[in-house]
């Protein structure tokens, strides 16, 4: 069988994922032990998880989180944060998000209110939500601006940036 006509094919169809786990069952002598049914399953599995992985990785970049490394696994919770751990495990699951509540942080200097927002940002993005990181003094500016522009009808429906849609 022929493998470059049905690269270019996946290529041509953007099935991408397939094609590089396609390429690395040809390497692997062992899945040679395996039926059709379970190969092409690995195969839809495997593009699956790239299609996940693209989309995960537009949110985070759409997000422009001052923190990308923040996550909410990795909080501090030690006893000058004054942080509690059953909020933030709440926050984490993103209900708030379902319900269209807000959220808002505050604290001292230094507290870590930005990681907190980075991890919450991102753990949205991971349930596949839009989020937009921006501190409350640039929004405020944002905002006047897109109500002085005649754009803030559409403002919260568009990230910061982006051209907004035409229908």
């Amino acid at each position: 069988m022929l493998n470059e006509p049905t690269n270019d094919k996946l290529n041509a169809l953007r099935l991408h994922g397939m094609r590089a786990a396609w390429e690395d069952q040809h390497r692997q002598t062992q899945m040679d032990e395996l039926g059709f049914d379970e190969r092409f399953g690995l195969l839809v599995e495997a593009e699956h998880l790239y299609r996940d992985n693209l989309r995960l990785t537009r949110l985070l970049r759409d997000a422009k989180l001052k923190l990308g490394h923040a996550c909410v696994e990795d909080i501090d919770y030690s006893a000058r944060r004054e942080l509690d751990r059953a909020v933030v495990r709440q926050l984490a699951t993103c209900r708030w998000v379902r319900e269209h509540h807000n959220v808002l942080i505050s604290g001292s200097t230094g507290a870590g209110k930005s990681y907190v927002a980075c991890a919450l940002a991102q753990q949205a993005c991971r349930q596949g939500f839009r989020a937009l990181y921006r501190r409350a003094t640039r929004l405020r500016d944002e905002l006047i601006l897109a109500h002085a522009d005649g754009t803030y009808a559409r403002r919260p429906a568009t990230p910061a940036g982006a051209p907004p849609r035409r229908a």
